[in-house]
């Protein structure tokens, strides 16, 4: 019984201590935006940027015609 009100008081400084940490990272900003860096790095700006110069070189000749399939040119 006597081991009792040290645990206690153990118990309320973690508690303490989880709940300042807490309030610190949202005071920081660190819950702001929960959703977007799992999409953010779906969407890498850099390379789709490259990847459409590359399909749109491909796409069209140098009048700016499209290419077709079964047309050689």
């Amino acid at each position: 019984m006597t081991s009792l009100i040290p645990l206690i008081g153990l118990s309320l400084c973690l508690g303490l201590g989880f709940l300042m940490v807490f309030f610190w990272a949202l005071r920081s900003g660190q819950f702001d935006d929960p959703e977007g860096p799992k999409y953010r790095m779906l969407f890498d700006e850099d390379e789709s940027e490259e990847i459409d110069e590359g399909a749109r070189s491909r796409a069209c000749n140098d009048n700016g015609e499209a290419h077709h399939a079964d047309h050689q040119p």
